[in-house]
Order: C-alpha cells, then structure tokens, then sequence
C-alpha cells in the first residue's frame, strides 16, 4: 500500500482515499462543517484546512486525494488560526440560545472547542422558524449554510427540497415550498440527520432528550432491511438514525424507518395476557393465558384431529419465531397447516421464480442497482413502497441509466421513466409477450447465453407468435410502438435488471406473469451477472423469512421440499413429521368457512382487515371455535374474533434475525425491554409448547440458540452465525463460515443444472371484468406515509401526513360524476362497499381508481374479490370491478 507522511508519522493508505478520510481512520481530529461521507466532497467550510508540502496555500483535506509521498501537517499554529477565524465567519449571526439548548450539536462542541461559544448574542429570528412538520423542526436563524441539507436532499434522496436564494450576505435557504409540510419533502429527515447545528433537527429529540444509549438494530417495516442506530433515554426511544455503514441503505432512512416509532409506547398497547369471557376481555397471568391455550389446542386436536388447526406465521417477526412456529405446527399440533402472509403477496414470485430459475427469491443484491444501465420496474411503486432502493434507483437514473416503468399509474419513478407502458391491470403477459417477441424478431437476444444457458426456445417462439405488439397494445392499452421500444431498450442497453412487486404478483395469473417476466432476462442474458437480474421487492420486513423459514404448508426450513427433506428434520427433531398435506392460508379460511378447521394462531398478522373478500373472511372466523390472536395491538381480527390475546413484544424490545428482499440476513438487537408483562414471540411458543408436553424440543435459552438449530437444519444457511452477523450481513447460500455469501445467484448455472427453460405462459383474461353495473377498475396498494394494515403507523404522527385512505379518480371521471376534492364518495363492488374521501390526480387513467388499504374505518377489503392465482392462491387485490356513488350531502376532507 503507498504511504504519506501525516504530522511527521508514516501512515500506509487505500488507493483512492482523500485526506480527511484517511484522518478520521487514524483518529486525528479535524473539524469540518460541510464534510459528510455521504456526500460529494464539497470544500467550502475551509475548516479542514491542512499543510501539504509543495503546496502554496492550505487545501481543503475533504475534497484532496492522498498521493504516494505526501508530507501532510494538520494542526499547527497558523492552521488553527485560520479555523478559529472560519468559525468567526460562520458565527457572525449565531443565536447563543440554540448552543446552550443542544451542547452536543457537533458544530456547538466545535465552538467551545474554540472559545467561541461564550462570545455569541445573537438572538432566533421567528421569521426563520418553521414548526410545522410533525417530524422536523426549521429554524434557520442557525444555518451556517454548509449546503449539507442541499446537497443529502439532491445526492441521496433525489428530491431537491432544500433551494437557495440570493446572493453574498442575501444568502438564504428556503425549502420548495410555503413550509416544509407543504413542500415536496417526504420526510426522510436526511437533512435532521446531516445538519451539524441543529437548524434542521428532530422535534423527537427537542422533547424527550438526546439518547444515551445507541442500539444498532433493522428497521421492522418493508422488505428493503435498512439498518439504523435506535438511540433510548429513560426507557424511550428518543431517536433513529440511519447507520452510515450499512451496505442495504448506505446512510440513508425513509420516514417510516426513521420517525414512525412511536407505536411502541402508544397507550392502546396491549401488554397484558387477555382471554375473552362472556363477550369481554379479562386481563389474565401468563399461566392462566398458556394454560387456556394448550387446553384448547389439546381438547380442538384431540376432537376434531390435528389438520383442524391452523398456524399463521409472521412478516413482523424474526426468522427464529417464524422457524418456532412451523416447528410447533409440525411438532406439537402435529399438522403442515401453517403458512404466513406471504401467501397475499409474493408467494407467485417464490413459485414462479424456483420454476424458471430454480431458487424461489431475488436473483441479485441491491447493490446491483449501482452496476445497472437500464432497469424495467413492473408492478412497483418503489420510492413509495421500497423509498430506500427507490432513491438509489432515481440517483442511478440521474447518472444516465435508463428506465422502463410498466405500471397503470403514473408513479413518481414513471415521471422520471424513459418509457412509461400504463398499461391496463393484469394485462402484463400479453406485454411481456410482445417484448419477447419483438427480442427474438429484431435478434436483440444474448446467442450465446442462449445457447450455453437456455432451452425450451422453440416451444417458447410458438407459444408468443400470436403476440403481436399490434395485439398486445389492444389488449394492453399502450401503443405497439412503445412496446418495441422497451423490449429494444431492455435487451441492447445492458446490464438490465427487473424489480417488480405485487402489480404484478396479485392478480390471478401472479406466478404466470412473473415466469413472463423472468423469460425477458433468459432470453436477453440479464441474470446472473452484475447489474442484471429478476427481483421482488419484498412488502414486509421479514416476509421473505417468514416463507423461508418453513412458514408454509408444502416446505420446511430453507424452502426446503417437504417430501425431500423429511428423513433430514425428522432426525434432527427426533420426532416424525404429519404426512398429511397442509393448508395454506386461504385454504384455511375455506376450510374453516366449511366447518373443518377449528382453530386458528395467528400473530403479527391482522388477517380480518388484510385479506381480500372481507365479508368471506369474517364468515371464516365467526364459525372458528378457537382465535389466538398475538400482537401488539386489538387489531380488527382480535376485537371482531378473538378468544385469546397474547401480548407480544415489539421489534425493538427482542433479539433475532430479519432476512430482507435480497436474501440478506441481518441482526435485530434489543433496545429496549418489553412494555409491560408483553413477551417475545418466540418465548410464548416455547411456553405454549412446554404446557402441551414438548417442552425438550422447545428448550431454547434465546433467540441464538434457536438460531443455531435453523443453521442444523438448513445446509443453504449454516455459515450465517450470529458471530459472523455482528459484522454486517449475509446473503444465502452461504454454506459453511468460511464462506463469503451469495450476493448474485446463478452467475455460472442452475440449482437444476447448466440450462433454465423458458416458460410458454398463455395468457387467461381476468374473470373480473368491468360492466355496466360496475363501470370501474379498482386497484389497491399502499402509500409512502402508511404501513399494511396501519397496526403500526397509525399509532404515530404519520397520520398527520396522511390521515386516511383516499381513493384516486382522473380529473375527466370526476368530473362527468360531478365530484370535488375531498368529497367523500360510496365505492361499491359485487362484494361489499366502502366509503372515503376522494383525490382527483393524473396519476390514474379514466376508468380506473387507486385506493390504499390502511384505515380500518374505511375497510377496503369490504370490496375486494375472490379470485385467486392459479398456481398459489395469492388474491387478485389490483383488479375488482366497482361502481362510485356520490353521496348525498357530502362533506370534504
């Protein structure tokens, strides 16, 4: 390694590092107020200023590439002048308030470093005030313009919220509209989180204190896994913040992640055992709440059999949970009826993915984004949904990579698309037809992936002839033209990666229309290596591990076929497995509609207000003779339902694993204990387990050692320790610990060998068709400021962001129904109606209608259908026929 000389020392450096970082590894202190690593190095602070020989003036150490030789001074006599004189510069109308409200500002310790702090007189201007976002405090009267909010808002959010004006001493910040709330921020808080004085901060810290004790842990909402830093102080969490190292978000937060934490001491929090008596919930000890529970269990199995017992595991909880709770359904009940909520979301991605390529998950990692050239986003709306993978997408964008949006609405990303195909719901595998077919006419594909890695392709030609882009764009709704040019752009502007999400998986040819999706990479080359692939983005936090885990009827541990692994567990459980074949959660719902399953455990997972066809649900759990309900909150499935709540302990309170969209697993540590007499997941089955006899096979100390069971019995994951996991994460396969990870699969072959087969799907119409009667399309989905069923971000001040669902309707609907912005209207299907305020926005097309799913009094599974995909079951969520009517008298929100 080269070697420069820093303050007469000889120090070795990585090629590539500047000055200032070469600094901060050795641990010599420098100031710097425009410096964050996140960030382009900027230079203007001149704070860190230093020596180099051969040099005539001082230079900037943030923004000066090392070189081999270098003799580097930092602190000497006329150097520190010149930084106490900068400090000067900067302080010239610095209120002496805001210094002695938050000493430990790094830029208020700098001043007193300096002798500075006690000479200030300056006074806060109201004028610079801004105190009206729930989240962030403005107060300008102590920017020292250092640009970092300018430039972190710009850089890593792509937003451009923080704009300057003026000029010379006229130089201001203002934010891009009349207030922060009312600008274009979506509350990310990358500028709190980079502002060295405090003059963008967070009202959490001004009112319950700077923490004094930071946590390392992964943040409990999508399945992005974005790591930060949980800061408590007197048993609260005061503050989050992103952790600058991780390699999923690499210092960055959305505002979920970062703000919406609030839940875990919301007074509605249930923290004490419940059973439901004579029609009311009667607190009870954690003895009577087990006992009743195996009670019941034992008297429902011993009746009715073990298959009349249903176990749901859960998106919300560790992969050491959701492994105990197939363990118990198999174990203790003795039945494969378990599953998770993965069956109403990306179950068709996992079966349609381990059919074309043979391992059901995200085929790269996330910092393939970084590599990409082009990407095509299907069914995903990812700066809402996904915000920290959709930032790095919109920042590659803006570096020159291409982008193809194909998605009914006009998301942000579609704004920013190269081509948008707003195509009509569900119609994507006549789209990706015709774009297979315009690859193989134009010979736009990879021959010699072709020849080494694909087969299949004859039957494959002849089953998309018909698939004309003139045929497709009728029954797509977009021009043929369009489609030839995503399939030309796709296939010649390489790398291309897909990331995809429940636009495509909920309709009732999920798995179908993914196969179609991952024919475009085989037949183009795009998987396998960098900066290509075929992706999920995974809803959940832990819906990929839930699955992985064994939380499914026809797998066990490591998605592992029941039938193949059996003899394996069986040995290491010491017990034999149920031969029966299980159900997976819809199946469960039939089941118990018809009488024959009597019980249902489910937690982390309000089922009632998530699942479609609500009037059916209900039908469902009103004839169940037990409902264990374990959560943090009476969610709707408890309050309507339930016979028995079990407090569970929050992501925060709990150690474990997550394991997120690209197959890394990662660490959640505990920072707090748990509210009240509430427990961890995995302790409560483990009692439950103990009272009906099996306590040997559930004897477990913590959340490692059950770790280290999963690593017995999953060959994929048995190099992933939690020794390891204090290092940063790791993406499976990872066999053994010597080994690195697997960050992109199928980079030589197959899990089936050298070739994966094309996958000839037909394309089925919908059976949920638009007609007189109920002349719109409804699709559903979520929003950035909400959170699947609102059990979480309803119990924090993101319901001042966004207080409720609206449904979306183009301005020329609107107006021939006569509607207003905000006036609430009836939406009406063949299943039931729902009623809610109303947006008018170009955002959905004439004819169709957007409505998130997160407020229980709007209910808007009340009017989604029954149709399910052929191959999993999943719902069909974006495509119900309804009707709107306006109601009388109504009022605007």
């Amino acid at each position: 390694m080269p070697a420069v000389i820093i303050d007469g020392q000889v120090h070795e450096f990585h090629p590539g590092q500047t000055i200032l970082e070469a600094l901060h590894d050795l641990n010599i202190d420098l100031p710097s107020a425009c410096y964050d690593p996140r960030l382009e190095p900027y230079g203007a602070c001149r704070l860190c200023l230093v020596e180099v020989e051969g040099q005539p003036h001082p230079v900037a150490s943030c923004n000066m590439p090392l070189q081999e030789g270098m003799v580097i001074r930092t602190h000497t006599p006329e150097l520190e002048e010149g930084r106490k004189q900068g400090f000067r510069f900067l302080i010239g109308r610095y209120p002496k308030e805001a210094v002695e409200r938050q000493p430990s500002k790094p830029f208020h310790e700098r001043l007193r470093d300096y002798g500075l702090a006690e000479g200030l007189k300056a006074e806060p201007d109201p004028r610079l005030q801004d105190f009206t976002h729930p989240y962030i405090r403005v107060d300008l009267s102590q920017c020292i313009l250092c640009y970092r909010c300018v430039r972190i808002c710009e850089e890593v959010q792509g937003q451009f919220v923080w704009q300057v004006f003026g000029r010379g001493h006229q130089t201001h910040l203002e934010p891009s509209g009349p207030s922060l709330l009312q600008s274009a921020c979506v509350s990310c808080g990358a500028c709190a989180d980079t502002c060295p004085t405090g003059a963008i901060d967070d009202w959490s810290v001004l009112e319950l204190g700077t923490p004094t004790a930071w946590t390392r842990s992964t943040c409990p909402y999508c399945g992005v896994g974005c790591e930060f830093l949980v800061g408590t102080r007197d048993g609260k969490i005061t503050q989050v913040k992103p952790a600058l190292d991780a390699p999923v978000n690499k210092g960055h937060l959305c505002v979920k992640g970062r703000y919406a934490f609030a839940y875990n001491d919301a007074p509605d929090r249930v923290t004490r055992p419940m059973i439901r008596r004579d029609g009311e919930w009667q607190a009870v000890s954690w003895d009577e709440a087990i006992a009743f529970v195996a009670a019941e269990l034992k008297r429902i199995r011993e009746t009715h059999g073990p298959d009349s017992i249903g176990i749901l595991g859960s998106a919300r909880a560790t992969n050491e949970e959701n492994y105990l709770a197939q363990k118990f359904a198999r174990v203790v009940i003795g039945s494969n009826n378990v599953d998770c909520c993965a069956r109403v979301c990306h179950a068709p991605s996992a079966v349609a993915l381990a059919q074309v390529f043979g391992t059901g998950a995200a085929t790269s990692a996330f910092d393939d984004i970084e590599l990409a050239q082009t990407f095509l986003l299907a069914g995903t709306n990812t700066t809402e949904n996904h915000p920290v993978v959709g930032a790095r997408i919109k920042q590659a964008r803006r570096r020159g990579a291409r982008l193809i949006v194909v998605d009914p609405r006009k998301t942000e990303l579609a704004g920013w698309a190269d081509i948008h195909l707003a195509l009509r719901p569900g119609t994507d595998i006549p789209l990706f037809h015709a774009m297979a077919r315009v690859i193989l006419e134009e010979n736009l594909t990879d021959p010699a992936f072709l020849a080494e890695r694909v087969e299949g392709l004859g039957a494959f030609r002849e089953a998309i002839a018909e698939w004309t882009p003139e045929r497709a764009a009728e029954v797509c709704g977009v021009s043929a033209e369009a489609i030839r040019q995503a399939a030309r752009l796709y296939a010649t502007h390489k790398p291309s990666i897909c990331f995809h999400g429940l636009g495509l998986t909920e309709h009732h040819q999920g798995s179908e229309t993914v196969m179609a999706l991952a024919n475009l990479a085989l037949l183009t080359g795009n998987v396998g290596q960098p900066g290509t692939g075929v992706n999920p983005l995974r809803g959940q936090n832990n819906v990929q591990g839930s699955a992985h885990m064994g939380c499914e009827p026809n797998t066990l541990t490591g998605s592992q076929p029941l039938a193949k692994a059996r003899a394996h567990f069986e040995q290491l459980w010491g017990c034999p497995l149920p031969t029966t074949k299980g159900l997976n959660l819809m199946q469960m719902l039939d089941a118990a509609r018809k009488g024959h399953l009597k019980a249902l455990w489910l937690f982390g997972y309000d089922v009632l207000l998530s699942n479609p066809d609500a009037a059916h649900t209900a039908q469902a759990f009103e004839r169940l003779e037990l409902v264990v309900v374990q959560d943090l909150f009476m969610n709707e499935s408890a309050r309507a339902y339930g016979h028995v709540f079990l407090p569970a302990a929050s992501n925060f309170e709990k150690d474990g694993t997550f394991m997120n969209s690209e197959r890394r697993i990662q660490r959640v540590r505990q920072a707090l204990p748990p509210a009240g007499d509430s427990r961890p997941d995995w302790q409560i089955l483990c009692d439950v387990a103990r009272a009906m006899g099996q306590g040997e096979r559930f004897a477990f100390e913590g959340p490692e050692a059950i770790w280290e069971e999963v690593r017995a019995v999953w060959p994929g994951g048995a190099g992933i320790s939690y020794a390891r996991l204090e290092q940063g994460g790791l993406q499976w396969p990872c066999p053994s610990l010597d080994h690195p990870g697997t960050p992109r699969l199928h980079a030589q072959s197959f899990p089936a060998g050298p070739r994966a087969t094309l996958a000839a799907v037909p394309y089925v119409p919908s059976p949920e068709q638009p007609s007189p009667e109920y002349p719109f399309v409804l699709i559903t989905g979520r929003t950035l400021y909400a959170f699947n069923a609102g059990t979480m971000t309803a119990r924090t001040p993101n319901t001042r962001l966004y207080p409720t669902d609206r449904l979306e309707v183009s301005p020329s609907d609107a107006e021939c129904l006569g509607l207003r912005e905000g006036e609430r209207v009836r939406v009406v299907s063949p299943y039931g109606e729902a009623r809610l305020p109303v947006h008018i926005t170009q955002r959905v097309k004439p004819g169709e209608l957007f409505s998130t799913f997160h407020d229980p009094d709007v209910f808007i599974n009340r009017l989604t259908n029954p149709h399910r995909d052929r191959y999993t079951l999943t719902p069909q969520y974006k495509r119900t026929a309804v009707r709107l009517e306006k109601l009388p008298n109504a009022s605007r929100e």
